[in-house]
């Protein structure tokens, strides 16, 4: 049987990435330093995935499963040596941690085989796939380097599927459950591969890529995130409960409009197409079934108002183009009053408020200049907010 990496055994690892791999034929080891799950699907050789919309509910059985612990360097590594394909989910903040990991295993795979490896990075990141690169060479001498380049294949993913964060009473007696939507397609970039492109159900490699990352970053994430910082002002707790308020709605839309213009213009897109996406975010948003939280999406906050991130990226491809973007540096604007005990990186926003004032510190975060009219706008509009 063929084998899968799933570094990072997380909502999206579990409840989208790893489901995809056995529905392939894959034999999938999930990567983890939880220990409790790593047991757990080392004991059942599979998990259940619970499919919620307001047309029904279903349970699917994810089976030909395993746990790898992911603090053994060694059994990391020789999961990796033997992978026919790999991805990762285990969060921006987290991949220079387990790069060294990856470093060892491609080392232990170019030992054994000269079989390429392509890893599919499913992080919410411009330019993963450089990123993920610089850390794993700077682990590797120069021939290995030049083996990387020749075998190993950075693929960048737009993970469009809502996962929440599951409470002890969604998980129904089993910490291995997932809720999650019934959209499930992974859209990658086909010019990431290296030899030839693995078999992945539902998997559907695109050249040129980017427009499909921007428009997960500066449409999915970017309405996601207002939903949740308008959500956290109106005092709601759930990202459903939040975009069903009319108002809320409005902003919301009024933001995603904006960025699907400067997308049209950017990539040649129609703007139909963008607005059906738009449209299409906005129901998925409302399912009720997710009970995805305000705090969950509108957490880390530094780097969703950072300057390549879903606001200010977004509010710049606006610019770029002459397009209005008010509607979304107001988002920018309620970023910056959410609550410091929801989020550690809020609560650094607030000390650097604290310290240097709020233009001082939006310039520190978002890397944009102090007497720019983007942030003059934000300021403004906080101040409104408040």
């Amino acid at each position: 049987m063929k084998k899968a990496v799933m570094y990072g055994a997380g909502n999206i690892g579990r409840g989208f990435i790893a489901q995809l791999f056995s529905k392939s034929g894959y034999e999938t080891a999930l990567i983890d330093v939880n220990k409790a799950v790593v047991e757990k699907l080392n004991t059942d050789k599979c998990y259940p995935v619970k499919v919620v919309s307001a047309e029904g509910v279903y349970e699917e059985n994810v089976t030909n499963v395993y746990g790898v612990d992911g603090t053994s360097i060694d059994a990391v590594a020789d999961e990796i040596a033997a992978a026919d394909v790999m991805a990762t989910a285990v969060g921006v903040n987290i991949l220079p941690r387990i790069a060294g990991n990856i470093a060892e295993g491609v080392r232990r795979r170019f030992a054994k085989t000269d079989a390429p490896l392509n890893i599919i990075i499913c992080e919410n990141l411009i330019e993963a796939d450089k990123y993920l690169a610089s850390l794993i060479k700077e682990k590797l001498t120069e021939d290995e380097i030049k083996l990387f380049d020749e075998r190993i294949g950075l693929v960048e993913a737009s993970i469009g599927r809502m996962v929440p964060i599951m409470s002890e009473q969604m998980q129904e007696g089993n910490i291995l459950k997932v809720w999650v939507e019934p959209y499930c397609e992974l859209p990658v970039d086909k010019n990431g591969f290296k030899g030839d492109i693995p078999f992945v159900v539902n998997m559907i490699p695109f050249s040129p890529f980017e427009y499909y990352i921007q428009k997960k970053l500066f449409l999915h994430n970017m309405g996601h995130a207002a939903t949740a910082y308008y959500g956290m002002l109106a005092g709601k707790t759930e990202i459903a409960e939040a975009i069903a308020v009319p108002s809320i709605y409005k902003k919301v839309r009024a933001a995603m409009l904006e960025s699907a213009a400067a997308l049209s213009a950017e990539h040649g897109v129609h703007i139909d197409k963008v607005i059906e996406a738009v449209e299409d975010l906005l129901n998925r948003f409302a399912n009720p079934h997710l009970h995805d939280t305000v705090t969950r999406v509108g957490r880390d906050v530094l780097r969703k108002l950072a300057k390549g991130d879903r606001l200010i990226g977004a509010a710049l491809l606006c610019e770029k183009h002459g397009l209005p973007n008010t509607n979304i540096l107001r988002i920018a604007s309620a970023a910056t009053l959410f609550p410091a005990e929801t989020d550690e990186f809020a609560a650094k926003l607030q000390e650097m408020i604290t310290a240097d004032g709020i233009t001082g510190a939006l310039a520190n975060v978002t890397g944009l200049e102090t007497d720019s009219a983007m942030i003059k706008s934000i300021v403004t509009m906080r101040r409104n907010m408040m």
